[in-house]
């Protein structure tokens, strides 16, 4: 999919469905890798998650352990695919840009009261923090906890220290993770940024709110599609002048012309009825040396050809007389 305004209906596309599935799939794994994993301390049985109907399974160690690895697998195939994805159509919008930090403070302001917020691009440059933040976090969370599945296969022994400290790192990693996951959704709570919700289930937004709001990327997408309703138009008009001139092509082909400073003969010709008449009576003259261009007209029952070479009427009469037709004097 394409960005792109919809003036008809007032929305733009902000998000292709490919880009919804990554959210949502990375999203649901992500909470799962969270919810399984403070499963696996355990907390659910201390803090009696167990008693709320139907969450007796959270307080087993097994289940939240499956739970985990299959979440990690979807996780980590997500990850690679966004980053070979995106990389490979140089998609850079998300990343972090010189200023983000000032610009992020300013737009946090604004939405206390205080100042005015700055216009923005696509994303606006807190976004671009998050994504570098939970990315960051998230790849710690993968290779650390690669190490520690790696210590479990047989075979493999990994000093107690190392274990350690990837164990710690992924832990405290997962609790920065869940915070970034909340202050993300945090953001919903402030007025200004609950357009943009709606983007989250259909990757569209209200084309009023980006032109106020993220003005830089509306009055891109402007310029672009005015680009592209330009070059659409001057390739309609070029298909239409090929158009034009392949007609007239055609026409004067058909329609009589001069020879050597001659007219074209025309003869009428009596018994042509249909198109088997006119193959005949072409092939006919077409024959004899000298004759070209014939064309047969039925609804006029004539023949014309330009006879360049000038061969005697009687020859071409017994051609169209040896065809089955007969040749009307004029």
């Amino acid at each position: 999919m394409k960005e792109r305004i919809i003036e008809d209906k007032k929305i733009i596309l902000r998000h292709s469905a490919i880009e919804l599935t990554e959210h949502w799939v990375l999203a649901i794994s992500g909470l799962l890798l969270i919810f399984s994993g403070f499963g696996e301390l355990p907390m659910y049985k201390r803090y009696m998650v167990t008693q709320i109907p139907g969450m007796g399974w959270a307080g087993d160690f097994f289940i939240n352990l499956k739970i985990h690895y299959l979440s990690g697998i979807v996780f980590v195939s997500v990850m690679v695919f966004h980053a070979i994805f995106h990389g490979w159509l140089g998609h850079q919008g998300l990343i972090p840009k010189k200023g983000d930090i000032k610009a992020s403070l300013i737009t946090i302001l604004s939405m206390f009261g205080f100042g005015k917020e700055p216009k923005s691009h696509k994303y606006l440059p807190e976004q671009r923090l998050a994504y570098a933040y939970l990315g960051g976090i998230g790849l710690v969370l993968v290779l650390t906890g690669a190490v520690k599945v790696i210590k479990n296969l047989p075979g493999v022994f990994l000093s107690p220290t190392l274990i350690t400290s990837m164990t710690l790192i992924h832990t405290f990693a997962t609790i920065f993770f869940l915070l970034g996951v909340l202050a993300h959704l945090a953001a919903l709570i402030f007025k200004v940024n609950r357009p943009l919700a709606k983007s989250i289930f259909t990757g569209q937004v209200d084309s009023d709110y980006i032109r106020d709001r993220h003005t830089q990327w509306y009055e891109e997408l402007v310029k672009n599609q005015v680009k592209a309703e330009v070059e659409a138009e001057a390739k309609e008009k070029d298909e239409v002048q090929v158009q034009a001139e392949a007609e007239e092509e055609v026409k004067e082909t058909i329609e009589p012309r001069k020879e050597g400073g001659e007219e074209m003969t025309i003869l009428k010709v009596k018994g042509m009825s249909c198109q088997h008449c006119v193959m005949s009576v072409t092939k006919a003259l077409g024959q004899l040396e000298g004759i070209q261009n014939v064309q047969v007209d039925l609804a006029k029952g004539e023949v014309r050809f330009d006879n360049i070479k000038a061969v005697a009427s009687a020859q071409i009469e017994k051609a169209i007389v040896d065809a089955g037709y007969e040749v009307v004097q004029s």
